[in-house]
């Protein structure tokens, strides 16, 4: 590597750190005022490259039309973020974040299929900005220009932000509701406006940052997911709500991503150490150290309680007679589902998804309601015991009686390794650092060809013979998945989870009468990577191969979505949620391309119109929940 190559990644860095910033700076305001965790940002984002390639080709591409078509993207992703943030956003300010992670996400659904209608699947490459086409020489070095003018792009637009937010009144305002929203509203700001004016500018953002990348990258449909996870990092590294923290973690993950590039592969200690490989995973190693030594980050602060109370998690309660007699019901009909094998050949396949979906959805109810923490890469051990499964049994030529073992295992010892980290943080926070550890293990997963199959995965993961046939393997996945619910139903209703209720109700309090909350919370990790793990294990053998994809941010999402939509507050919950979220997302995927907004719009009616869930919906609860949540943003109780 020579002195040159080395410089010209530096200088490309500063380029991605520029186009990096402008997304998380408007996701790092949103966040900092209003409190929402934003799933739909990378959205934004992908619809202002859609746009400018619109725009570009009705306007032109001379040097007004292509600056001018950048501006008006931004601007039209400003106002269809104030329309998402009045109509949906501004009803739910007062749910749980989790809540409002779901209906971000429903969002995500709706906004993706919206662009596959008017722009169609393919990848759409815009012109080059005019001008701006050629490149200059450095040390011997050709550079983009185009590259140079995002360098400049990102210092001039956090100027820009420092004068409005430091010699505005609306950046006072918004400083202000930074630091303490509740305050802020006994002061006699309105709120509502104040939100919608942040939400819109933060739009702006990642429209401006997506329709400046037009000339370096396509449009494509990818796009939202792929960045909303770069744009979370970058904030929390910088420091949730401070803009010249997001600048600040841009610059350095991208620095430290030119480097690895620079580097190539390196010897250490006589070990070849191909350090491009860790592009993939580079910020998320970053994100986990610093929330592991600074959780606020490099620029952030602790974040002020939130005086609000929310609505008080009522006591769990042991089924009854009625509830009983309804759940033998519902066991008697799924023991008799295969008789209707010959009229619905489909029916024991759709079910085996189903009942794995139950499992790792009850095992993050597990630690998400009874134990208080949130988590965003419930994946991971998903993935582990699929992954552990298929090698014990393509690897180490083992039955498949204990490769059934073995992936639940392999899902604990994840869980008793990153949940050492987590328990250590709370809310937002602990949810990012799962997030952080699932990426690695999923970057792990992608590259190391030689063990995992890399991108391609493993084959031939078939069940025994005793279990091959649809109906025999239906049953077994029957019993795992039944008896997975009934005893992490009966942990909760044991000492131990009375224990975790208790460090999620008041931590305090629980610490005061000799309960160890974070070695409570810790053991609930592993409980849950176990019975994750086993989910994982079944579906590896469901399918007879598995991918990356099982340990991807989609599959924790769906997770999420699955308890959101059962109801957190119930431990009928997940299994209702699961069950529903699995069910429509095969039945409405074969029957339209656009089932994702269809699906889309079903979770927001749900998140809208019955916040306590699907199976915690009922007159009393839902009159309560929703009258609560739906309250002006500017009312502060």
């Amino acid at each position: 590597m020579t002195f040159s190559s080395l410089a010209v990644q530096l200088i490309n860095g500063l380029a991605d750190a520029s186009a990096m910033f402008l997304v998380a700076a408007g996701l790092s305001l949103i966040f900092g005022v209003t409190r929402i965790v934003n799933f739909a940002h990378g959205s934004f984002y992908m619809l202002g490259v859609f746009i400018a390639y619109t725009l570009v080709s009705l306007i032109g591409a001379s040097g007004v039309g292509f600056w001018s078509a950048v501006l008006l993207s931004a601007c039209a992703v400003a106002l269809l973020g104030a329309l998402v943030e009045i109509t949906i956003l501004r009803r739910i300010y007062r749910a749980p974040e989790l809540f409002q992670l779901l209906a971000t996400f429903a969002v995500v659904l709706v906004l993706k299929d919206a662009a596959l209608y008017l722009w169609g699947p393919e990848d759409l490459f815009g012109p080059r900005a005019p001008g701006l086409a050629g490149s200059v020489e450095l040390l011997g070095r050709r550079l983009p220009q185009y590259d140079l003018v995002l360098i400049v792009i990102g210092p001039v637009v956090l100027g820009l932000l420092w004068l409005l937010l430091n010699r505005t009144r609306w950046g006072t305002l918004i400083r202000a509701a930074t630091q303490d929203r509740e305050m802020a509203g006994a002061l006699g700001i309105n709120q509502s406006w104040l939100f919608t004016g942040v939400f819109a500018l933060g739009c702006f953002l990642a429209g401006l940052g997506g329709a400046l990348q037009g000339p370096r990258m396509p449009a494509t449909l990818a796009l939202d997911l792929e960045t909303i996870g770069n744009a979370f990092v970058v904030v929390v590294v910088g420091g949730m709500g401070s803009i010249g923290g997001a600048f600040l973690a841009a610059l350095l993950i991208a620095e430290i991503k030119a480097l690895c590039v620079a580097f190539g592969q390196v010897s250490i200690a006589g070990v070849a150490v191909s350090l491009s490989k860790l592009t993939l995973v580079a910020e998320f190693l970053v994100m986990a150290l610093i929330l592991v030594l600074r959780p606020w980050g490099l620029l952030g602060k602790p974040q002020v309680a939130n005086r609000v109370a929310g609505p008080p998690e009522a006591p769990l309660r042991p089924a009854n007679t009625m509830q009983r007699r309804l759940g033998l019901a519902g066991l008697v009909l799924l023991l008799a589902a295969p008789l209707l094998a010959g009229s619905f050949p489909y029916l024991s396949v759709l079910l085996v998804e189903i009942l794995i979906a139950v499992l790792f959805a009850a095992s993050l109810h597990f630690i998400m309601g009874p134990g208080g923490m949130h988590s965003f890469g419930h994946a991971a051990y998903f993935g582990l015991g699929a992954y552990a499964a298929a090698l014990v049994l393509t690897g180490l030529r083992l039955p498949m009686e204990i490769a059934l073992i073995a992936g639940p295992l392999a899902g604990a010892f994840g869980a008793l390794l990153f949940g050492w980290f987590c328990v250590r943080l709370s809310g937002v926070y602990l949810a990012m650092l799962t997030l952080a550890f699932a990426q690695i293990v999923w970057a792990i997963v992608f590259q190391w060809d030689e063990f995992t199959g890399g991108s391609n995965g493993l084959v031939g993961i078939w069940p025994s013979a005793w279990a091959a046939s649809p109906t025999a393997f239906y049953y077994l996945a029957l019993a795992f998945s039944v008896a997975g619910v009934l005893l992490l139903r009966r942990v909760l209703f044991a000492p131990f989870g009375y224990a975790m209720r208790a460090g999620r109700d008041s931590s305090l309090r629980a610490e005061a009468i000799g309960i160890d909350v974070k070695r409570v919370q810790w053991m609930a990790f592993i409980v849950a990577g176990l019975f994750c793990g086993m989910a994982g294990a079944l579906f590896a053998f469901s399918k007879g191969s598995i991918s990356p994809e099982a340990i991807s941010v989609s599959r924790s999402v769906d997770g999420l979505v699955m308890v959101m939509l059962g109801g957190i507050q119930t431990l009928f919950g997940p299994v209702a949620g699961a069950a529903v979220f699995t069910w429509l997302q095969d039945v409405v995927a074969r029957e339209t391309d656009y089932w994702r907004a269809l699906l889309g719009a079903v979770i927001l009616a749900l998140v809208l119109l019955f916040p306590a869930g699907i199976a915690g919906f009922s007159g009393k609860s839902s009159g309560r929940f929703s009258g609560r949540w739906r309250k002006n943003p500017g009312e502060v109780a």
